[in-house]
């Protein structure tokens, strides 16, 4: 694979940066956290209506990231505290390269909100994949869409070393997709849906999924901030389950539906169509074996062998059971 941006160049430094994390800014009076613009969640609501400044007794600032990998580095500087729906391929990269980072909890499973469309003037379907071969693909690199696209070329049977992959943020890549810049792009979001209008995808996240090819986001900190603030871990994690549960009831939508939307950024069409197809799973069934009680750590274990033999990493942890840490959500159970 002809990479144009080598993928531990994202992590570069990672390691050594972990030893200087803040473990939250001015004492307990602030915490800052990071999120994705146009990634509609419950979580938005109860950002907007103070929900959780209240329950934390402290002011929370969020800042948005265009990919995960900058929520890792964020982190690893100390300039961010927690991190909300961080991919776990960004994860796994940064625990990979040093990074002593933990799992929370399972903040969305999205299998049909991630993924690789193929320009439409190419007339390519998953039954001509193979053509895809000497294309060129715009990718954010060490994100969950890379690890589908990984996943669905090595289902296809498509080389990588065939395909000259340019790392760009979804936004970057679809625009490079209508501009006919790239013959395909991988992304999530808005830039996902916006990618469609160019183009088709070679599997639905159905397809996907029986595949093995899994997508979900978790929330994510520093073992060190947790070690030190598992209080306030507890407390921040109860307020995205109850935005979760309040959701699940129809009833709510009405009230949190604007105000996910202008959070977001998005219309409240756009957004009702886009977390349509998001699942929030309940705090028990984060915990079950399904999630965190091992199949999380199972899967991170097969993304990082992915990404190793794709030479997009250099070596993959032995376990990743270290870095998930279910003791915070526990509690709020």
């Amino acid at each position: 694979m002809k990479f144009t941006t080598k993928l531990m160049s994202a992590v570069a430094g990672v390691a050594m940066l972990t030893g200087a994390q803040a473990a939250s800014a001015d004492g307990h009076s602030e915490i800052t956290v990071g999120y994705f613009l146009e990634w509609p969640m419950p979580f938005q609501y109860a950002k907007v209506t103070g929900m959780y400044d209240e329950a934390l007794g402290a002011k929370v600032n969020w800042v948005s990231f265009d990919t995960g990998t900058a929520m890792s580095a964020a982190m690893a500087s100390g300039d961010v505290q927690l991190s909300v729906s961080q991919g776990v391929p960004p994860f796994v990269v940064a625990t990979s390269a040093g990074q002593d980072l933990q799992i929370l909890d399972v903040a969305v499973s999205y299998s049909e909100n991630d993924n690789c469309v193929v320009s439409s003037a190419l007339e390519i379907d998953k039954d001509s994949a193979a053509e895809l071969e000497g294309k060129k693909v715009a990718v954010p690199l060490g994100t969950a869409a890379h690890y589908g696209f990984l996943s669905q070329m090595s289902h296809f049977g498509v080389p990588l070393d065939s395909l000259t992959v340019v790392d760009m943020a979804p936004a970057e890549g679809q625009a490079a997709l209508a501009q006919g810049a790239v013959d395909m792009a991988c992304g999530w979001g808005g830039a996902l849906r916006r990618m469609m209008d160019s183009g088709n995808v070679l599997l639905t996240g159905a397809e996907k999924e029986a595949l093995g090819i899994l997508v979900f986001d978790v929330t994510s900190a520093t073992s060190a901030y947790v070690a030190e603030n598992s209080d306030m871990v507890t407390k921040f994690l109860a307020v995205t389950a109850e935005a979760n549960a309040m959701w699940a009831d129809e009833a709510n939508h009405a009230k949190m539906l604007p105000e996910i939307a202008k959070d977001a950024g998005m219309s409240e069409a756009d957004t009702m169509s886009t977390i349509s197809t998001f699942s929030f799973p309940t705090v028990e069934e984060q915990l079950s074996e399904k999630w965190l009680g091992g199949g999380a750590q199972t899967f991170m274990k097969g993304v990082a062998d992915v990404f190793v033999e794709a030479s997009s990493i250099d070596a993959a942890k032995a376990s990743y059971t270290d870095n998930v840490n279910t003791g915070p959500l526990a509690a709020v159970e």
